[in-house]
């Protein structure tokens, strides 16, 4: 394999796990009833629309069908790809939903 190809693989293997890491933030979103193009503009307002959330967020089930995504895999996962400013609102939606009620 020359080094053209073998860098071909890492980005299309990079792009495949960003692709896999915006779709369990676009289901975790499912999940709580809040809306997922909200939380990346919120993180990334500069980017506008985001055409690979849009198409995971195609690829969501409902609320009801969905596993339980724990709040620390989103938070550890939207990290591990740097997404520390969309991290940083994911945290603040689950302080918001984790507020006692008045």
């Amino acid at each position: 394999m020359n080094r053209k190809e073998m860098e071909d693989q890492v980005i299309q293997a990079y792009q495949r796990d960003e692709g896999m890491m915006i779709l369990v933030f676009a289901q975790w979103c499912v999940n709580h009833g809040l809306d997922a193009r909200e939380l990346y503009r919120a993180a990334y307002p500069a980017q506008g629309e985001n055409p690979l959330l849009a198409q995971m967020l195609e690829n969501t089930v409902p609320k009801e069908e969905a596993e339980e995504i724990p709040d620390a895999t989103i938070l550890g996962v939207l990290s591990l790809f740097g997404n520390d400013d969309l991290a940083f609102v994911v945290s603040q939606a689950i302080e918001e939903r984790n507020k006692p009620q008045k």
